[in-house]
């Protein structure tokens, strides 16, 4: 495996690669790497021939008070996880090379950033768009890779690879879990013993909405209303956001009468979890959600 930290050997590396005939699939991360990773990872490896992963802990995207200096890094662990997947090429630029003195341009979204994490973090997708731009244009992948567990970072890429033509394929990977459901996460280490307990909240009340749907419930609303009682038995969540979204348009529905999105923020103790669902699909993809509380 190759290490990379410059973004000028990078993008020369890259264009090598291309004029070469070879495919390039990317993954951007900012480390601390975990199961979710390797499974986007080996998404990757089986689309392209040459994988190229990112570890770049971005400071655009913190806001203030946010965990930027505290955000878990552990680049020994993780440069061992990506050579055991196999990984061709793992690129570690420095801040000062991404952001250079004088950088002034940014990536904004009028629409779908305006709500569910863009309401709770402003400036946050802003930072995020950036540096993904930035990212693509340096490695010029055929196919990038995404977890679906950030389904609005997702959609927001995907609109942006779209209105300014990017010339590569986004790819969202499915949600990796833990045995109780639980959405890995680098974050997750947070949590302390009771929150982690208290944590299997978020995907309870995602397999409640699933729950209720299936039964044959269509009103929005009685869906997140009881999603917001069964977290609010759990004593150290505090919900951010509960919200069912029509997916094509990304706008919030009172019926479910086509692919819903069901996506959730909630700060259990000092940590702050986000998950989602589609519910309504013709095909699902599978999750290892927990069977809801009964009411």
């Amino acid at each position: 495996m190759k290490i990379i930290t410059s973004v000028a050997d990078m993008a020369g590396t890259c264009l090598q690669s291309r004029h070469s005939g070879k495919t390039i699939g990317f993954v951007p991360t900012m480390g601390f790497l975990h199961e979710g990773h390797r499974s986007l990872i080996r998404l990757a490896r089986s689309r392209v021939d040459i994988v190229v992963v990112s570890i770049f802990v971005n400071p655009t995207q913190f806001g203030p008070g946010e965990d930027f200096d505290r955000y878990p890094r552990d680049m020994v662990r993780d440069t061992g996880l990506c050579a055991g997947e196999g990984v061709d090429i793992l690129f570690c630029p420095e801040v000062r090379d991404m952001y250079a003195e004088g950088c002034s341009v940014s990536v904004e979204e009028g629409h779908i950033s305006h709500s569910l994490c863009g309401l709770s973090r402003p400036g946050h997708f802003s930072g995020v768009l950036t540096v993904v731009a930035k990212l693509l244009n340096i490695v010029r992948p055929d196919v990038a890779v995404f977890g679906q567990k950030d389904a609005q970072q997702c959609r927001l890429v995907q609109q942006m690879i779209h209105d300014l033509n990017f010339q590569v394929e986004l790819i969202a990977g499915p949600t990796v879990r833990e045995a109780d459901g639980l959405a890995m996460s680098s974050r997750n280490v947070y949590l302390s013993e009771e929150a982690r307990r208290d944590a299997v909240c978020v995907p309870l009340a995602l397999g409640l909405a699933r729950q209720l749907y299936e039964a044959g419930t269509r009103d929005a609303l009685d869906i997140k209303d009881r999603m917001k009682t069964l977290i609010g038995k759990y004593s150290l969540a505090r919900i951010d956001y509960v919200e069912i979204l029509d997916r094509a348009r990304w706008k919030p529905v009172e019926t479910l009468e086509g692919p819903g999105l069901v996506a959730i923020a909630v700060k259990v103790g000092s940590v702050r979890l986000i998950d989602n669902i589609t519910i309504g699909a013709a095909v699902v993809p599978p999750e290892s959600l927990p069977q809801p509380l009964r009411q």
